[in-house]
C-alpha cells in the first residue's frame, strides 16, 4: 500500500483553523459534527475578508461570473444585468460592472461572492488548514445583504457550513431535517412542499448573528437569514464531507469490471414488469453481491482519490518564481511539501490527482524526507550524492510537488 501525503497551510495565529470556528474540536465532533446546529461567539472574521475587501473584489479585481451571483427577493438575477465588456484589449464579455452592482445593491438585491478559497488569499489559506483538520474539502463564499433584506427563502444545503458573521448582523431561523444527510444529488428543490411546511412551524434556532459569531449547519437543515438594520456581510464555508454513498459508487465502478454484470438481457424483457424482472433482479443482486465482496481497500481507495483529491486545489504556488528558484537551486536552499496537495508515494513514483511523477528507486529515501515536511535543506536529503539531491529537488520543484521554503 502506498504511503499518503495531504500537507495543510500553514496553522492560524491560533494554531487551528478548525478551533477558532468551534471552540473545543473534540466536543464538536462529539456533539454536532453531522448531528445537530453549533451557534458560538468566536471573535472577529475581518481578516479573512471584510467590506473593503468587497469593494476591491467588485472594483479592482477584474472579477468575472459565475465569482459574483447576484439574487434579489429569492430569485437569482440574470448575469447580463449587471456585467458587460472589459474593453480594449481585454476580449472578455462578463466581467462584473461595479455601476450596475451599485444599482443592484441599491435595489435590496443580495451579493454572493462564490469560490473565494482560489481567489483572495486570506481564504485561500484558511480553507486549506481548515479542508486538512476535517478531512474534506472546503469552500468560501460570502454573502453581502443592505439591510432589511433576504437574499434567499428557506432551504437546506446539500452539505454542512460554517457560517462566519463577519460585518453587520443577521436574523437566522434554523428548522429541524425534513430528509436527513441528503446527498449531493437530492437538492432541497426536489422537497420544497416539505420545506415550506416545515418553515411554516417553530424553529429550531432563532437568533440574530452578531459580528463575530459562528454557526455550524449540518447538511440537511433548513434556513433563512435576512439582514437587519445595517448591510450584513457573512462568509459561508461550505464542507464536501465524503459519505458512505461515495464508497457505494466507487464499489460500482468496481464492479463494472465484471462481465456478469455487465452481461445484456434477454430479448424483449419487460424491465417494468416485477414478474418479469424479479429472476434477473435476483441474479443481478447475486453478481453484485460477489463481485463487492472481493474488493480490495487498495483498488476502493485509488477510485475515490481522482473525486476526492481534486474537490480542493492545492494551496497556489508562483511559477515565475518557482522556476527561476529551480534553476538557482543549490545545496543550501530549503524546499517544502506543497501545502494542499494529495498524493501517494509508490515504489519509485508519486501519484498525484492527474499524473504519476516517476524517478530511480534510489530516490526513495529522499523523496520520503522531502515529502514529510515541513522542510528540508536540499543537502541533507539522505541517499544521494549532491549532484543527485539537486537533481532530484529541481524535478520536484517543476513538477510543483515540492515550494521553496
Amino acid at each position: 500500500m502506498p504511503d499518503r501525503f495531504d500537507h495543510g497551510a500553514a496553522p492560524g495565529p491560533d494554531g487551528s483553523a478548525l478551533r477558532r470556528c468551534v471552540g473545543d474540536p473534540a466536543e464538536f465532533e462529539r456533539v454536532h459534527w453531522g448531528v445537530r446546529p453549533l451557534l458560538r461567539r468566536a471573535g472577529r472574521h475581518d481578516d479573512l475578508l471584510d467590506l473593503t475587501a468587497v469593494d476591491e473584489l467588485l472594483s479592482e479585481r477584474g472579477l468575472r461570473t459565475p465569482f459574483l451571483r447576484i439574487a434579489d427577493a429569492g430569485t437569482v438575477v440574470p448575469a447580463r444585468t449587471f456585467t458587460g465588456g472589459a474593453g480594449l484589449g481585454a476580449e472578455v464579455t462578463d466581467q462584473i460592472r461595479d455601476d450596475r452592482v451599485l444599482e443592484q445593491l441599491a435595489d435590496g438585491a443580495t451579493l454572493i461572492f462564490q469560490g473565494l478559497h482560489r481567489i483572495w488569499p486570506p481564504l485561500q489559506s484558511f480553507c486549506l488548514d481548515l479542508a486538512r483538520e476535517l478531512g474534506c474539502a472546503v469552500q468560501a463564499n460570502a454573502y453581502l445583504t443592505p439591510a432589511g433584506n433576504q437574499g434567499f427563502a428557506t432551504h437546506y444545503d446539500t452539505h454542512d457550513v460554517f457560517v462566519l458573521q463577519v460585518a453587520g448582523v443577521k436574523h437566522w431561523q434554523v428548522h429541524e431535517p425534513v430528509h436527513p444527510d441528503p446527498l449531493e444529488r437530492q437538492p432541497w428543490g426536489g422537497r420544497a412542499d416539505e420545506v415550506a411546511a416545515q418553515a411554516i412551524g417553530a424553529p429550531y434556532l432563532d437568533h440574530v448573528l452578531d459580528e463575530g459569531d459562528v454557526l455550524y449547519l449540518p447538511r440537511g437543515w433548513l434556513h433563512a437569514a435576512s439582514a437587519v438594520d445595517r448591510t450584513s456581510l457573512h462568509i459561508t464555508l461550505g464542507l464536501r464531507r465524503p459519505t458512505r454513498y461515495s464508497i457505494v459508487e466507487a464499489l460500482l465502478g468496481l464492479a463494472a469490471e465484471d462481465p456478469q454484470l455487465r452481461a445484456g438481457l434477454p430479448l424483449g424483457l419487460d424491465l417494468t414488469d416485477p414478474a418479469a424482472l424479479a429472476p434477473h433482479l435476483a441474479a443481478t443482486v447475486q453478481a453484485l453481491q460477489d463481485a463487492v465482496v472481493k474488493a480490495d481497500a487498495d483498488d476502493v481507495a485509488r477510485r475515490l482519490r481522482p473525486g476526492q483529491w481534486t474537490a480542493h486545489r492545492p494551496g497556489p504556488i508562483r511559477p515565475v518564481a518557482q522556476a527561476a528558484f529551480a534553476d538557482t537551486l543549490t545545496l543550501d536552499s530549503r524546499v517544502q511539501p506543497r501545502p494542499g496537495l494529495h498524493l501517494a508515494l509508490g515504489q519509485g513514483q508519486v501519484e498525484l490527482a492527474d499524473r504519476t511523477v516517476g524517478y530511480p528507486p534510489e530516490c526513495d529515501q529522499a523523496v520520503r524526507a522531502l515529502l514529510a515536511g515541513p522542510a528540508v535543506r536540499v543537502g541533507e536529503l539522505p541517499g544521494l550524492d549532491e549532484q543527485s539531491q539537486l537533481v532530484l529537488v529541481r524535478r520536484l520543484l517543476r513538477e510543483a510537488v515540492v515550494t521553496p521554503a
